[in-house]
C-alpha cells in the first residue's frame, strides 16, 4: 500500500528542505550524548544528503515500502552510516536516533500546511511516522550486522591466538589446546598444524588436550580428523594429555584411538617423540 492520493510529504521535503535540515541538525547535537564521537560538520552533511535521497524517494508516492527500487539509495546510506557509528562506538539506540529525530522537525512543517485539514494531516502524520519507524529499525538490523561481523572476526582471530603450533625439538610439533574444542576450532586447528607441518618438515606433531575439560564424542571426531590430516601431510600424531577421566569417558563412549599413540602427560609424549625421531637423552655423569 502506497501513500494516500495527495499527500503532502513530498511536497513538504521539498519546499522545506532547508528549515526542516536546520531543525533536524539541531535536534540531533541536542540529544546526542555522544557528541565528541562526531562533528557537527560530518552530522550536517549526512543529514543533507539523507533528506536529499529520502525526497527522491517519496516522490513517487511510495512511502510504504522500503524495499523497493526507489529507495535503494536511501537504504545503501542508512547501511552505510550504521556501520560507521558501530566502529565511532555509537549505541544501537545512538545510531538509530538518527532516523528517529527527523520526526519532529517533519511533523512540525505537516502541522503547519495541514492545519486546516486536520484529517488529512493526522494520516500524513502516520504515514511519516510509520516510514520513519521502519527507517530506524532498518539502522538497528544493520547495525547489529555489523557488530556481528565484528565479533565473528574477533572470534576468528582469537582462536588463532588460542591455537599456537609451537617447535619443540627438530621434527617435533606440539599443538596445545586449551578450552573446548567445536567444529569451527577444529578447522583452524586443522589449518595451523598443517600449515606448521609443512614449514618445518616435522615427522611428529604432539596435540595436548590437558587444557579441554572434557571429551565427548564429536571431541574426540574433531581430533581424530586433525590426527587422520597430519598423517596425510606425512607426520605422526601423538595425543597427551589423556587423565583418568577423560580415558574413562573414552573408553565408555567406544571411541578408536588405538591406532593413535596416546599419553599421559606432554613430557612423557615429547620423550616418546624424541625416541622416535633418533634421538636419545643421556644425564650428564656427575664428575
Amino acid at each position: 500500500m502506497g501513500a494516500r492520493d495527495g499527500s503532502k510529504i513530498p511536497d513538504i521535503l521539498t519546499k522545506y528542505e532547508g528549515e526542516i535540515l536546520a531543525e533536524w541538525t539541531e535536534e540531533l547535537m541536542s540529544i546526542s550524548t555522544r557528541k565528541g564521537l562526531i562533528k557537527e560538520t560530518q552530522m550536517r552533511e549526512e543529514c543533507q544528503e539523507f533528506l536529499y535521497l529520502l525526497s527522491n524517494a517519496v516522490q513517487g508516492g511510495n512511502l510504504s515500502n522500503i524495499q523497493s527500487a526507489e529507495w535503494q539509495e536511501v537504504r545503501e546510506m542508512l547501511n552505510s552510516i550504521s556501520r560507521t557509528r558501530s566502529q565511532q562506538g555509537f549505541t544501537p539506540s545512538e545510531t538509530a536516533i538518527f532516523v528517529f529525530s527527523l520526526k519532529q522537525p517533519l511533523f512540525n512543517y505537516l502541522r503547519q500546511e495541514l492545519s486546516q485539514n486536520p484529517t488529512d494531516l493526522i494520516e500524513d502524520i502516520w504515514l511519516a511516522t510509520t516510514l520513519l519507524d521502519k527507517l530506524g529499525l532498518l539502522t538497528i538490523e544493520a547495525y547489529q550486522k555489523s557488530r556481528e561481523e565484528v565479533i565473528i572476526r574477533q572470534q576468528e582471530e582469537l582462536l588463532e591466538l588460542s591455537t599456537p603450533v609451537v617447535k619443540l625439538w627438530d621434527g617435533i610439533l606440539a599443538l596445545p589446546l586449551i578450552g573446548t574444542l567445536d567444529s569451527g576450532r577444529t578447522q583452524v586447528v586443522m589449518e595451523s598444524l598443517l600449515q606448521k607441518i609443512v614449514e618445518t618438515g616435522s615427522e611428529i606433531a604432539i596435540i595436548d588436550i590437558t587444557g579441554v575439560p572434557t571429551v565427548d564424542t564429536l571431541t574426540a571426531q574433531h581430533l581424530l580428523k586433525t590426527v587422520t590430516a597430519a598423517r596425510l601431510m606425512g607426520a605422526d600424531c601423538i595425543i597427551s594429555g589423556i587423565r583418568p577421566q577423560i580415558a574413562q569417558t573414552i573408553v565408555y563412549l567406544g571411541i578408536d584411538l588405538t591406532d593413535t599413540i596416546t599419553k599421559s602427560s606432554l613430557a612423557d609424549a615429547f620423550l616418546t617423540a624424541l625416541k622416535r625421531t633418533g634421538f636419545t637423552i643421556v644425564r650428564p655423569q656427575a664428575k
